[in-house]
């Protein structure tokens, strides 16, 4: 029987607004993954988070690995990845059995992305290394993005930098960190995180390597005003961000904060085409988009 709260989500699905509803894809290619990743005892933010898309970006041979285990240090209001309590050790075993995924499901275009490890000295900069150095000797021609924590786990500037510097060093194709909304709803919306911070980090990148290119994501449905997210966009070229997603928040459980708001794919049309006029050079804005959506390209 299904819980008050179960039966109270699924209505609220039900009320969505038909651009929010898509055939979730293949069975065969989410079986496929599935059945890889279970094998392996890893994780992917595509499964973890239910992605709408990930039908589609299996076909198109690209998925996105969750790595240091599926428990978050953080407790941000908009996501429904695991938290509130101590995260498993990390599995060394981990980067060879992520490599051994990427070449089994022949991937092209890969994306490491990883719960928040404030636990760990480094953010768990080393352990993102380690799978894209294992990634590279089985799968020489695979193009890895990162998408990152901030790494700011007490550690200051100093050991943030370090961590950067680390991942940096290990050439990805794309560094994504997401600031995930506007400055006025950081603090509800980012619990952790800070907006300045998330800024921060972008800069850093470009001042670590200017010729990697960087990117961020944004929700909108948060109570954010059109305005705002044209700060947004704006503050977030003011670091030479590259690139940018902008998606739908939709709301997990009742325990997450609810939307305020459904954009229409108007608006996210309209919203993309200012994010191009102010020089982001690859945007993808719409109701289901992710911040891995389409990550390899066009």
């Amino acid at each position: 029987m299904n819980s008050p709260q179960q039966v109270d989500i699924k209505s609220e699905i039900m009320t969505m607004p038909s651009w929010l509803r898509r055939p979730i894809g293949k069975a065969s290619e989410i079986s496929t993954v599935q059945r890889i990743i279970k094998q392996r005892q890893i994780h992917t933010i595509c499964e973890e988070g239910r992605c709408p898309n990930r039908g589609e970006c299996y076909a198109q041979k690209t998925a996105t690995f969750l790595l240091m285990g599926p428990t978050c240090t953080r407790a941000c209001a908009f996501c429904q990845v695991d938290k509130g309590h101590a995260p498993m050790g990390l599995d060394e075993e981990e980067p060879q059995k992520v490599a051994e995924s990427v070449r089994l499901l022949g991937l092209r275009y890969v994306v490491l992305t990883s719960v928040a490890r404030d636990d760990l000295a480094d953010g768990g900069a080393g352990h993102f290394v380690r799978t894209m150095e294992t990634i590279r000797q089985m799968n020489p021609d695979t193009q890895i993005e990162v998408l990152t924590s901030d790494f700011w786990g007490g550690g200051g500037v100093a050991v943030q930098r370090h961590s950067l510097a680390m991942i940096i060093q290990a050439q990805p194709a794309c560094f994504n960190h997401n600031v995930e909304t506007v400055r006025r709803l950081t603090p509800t919306v980012r619990r952790g995180a800070k907006y300045d911070r998330s800024l921060a980090v972008l800069a850093t990148v470009k001042e670590l390597n200017d010729q990697i290119s960087t990117k961020s994501g944004v929700m909108v449905g948060h109570g954010e005003t059109m305005e705002e997210l044209i700060e947004t966009m704006a503050d977030l070229r003011s670091v030479e961000c590259d690139r940018l997603t902008i998606g739908q928040y939709m709301r997990p459980s009742l325990d997450h904060l609810p939307v305020k708001k459904y954009w229409t794919p108007a608006e996210f049309t309209e919203l993309g085409n200012i994010a191009k006029e102010m020089g982001f050079n690859h945007v993808r804005s719409g109701p289901l988009v992710r911040s891995s959506y389409h990550a390899g390209g066009e």
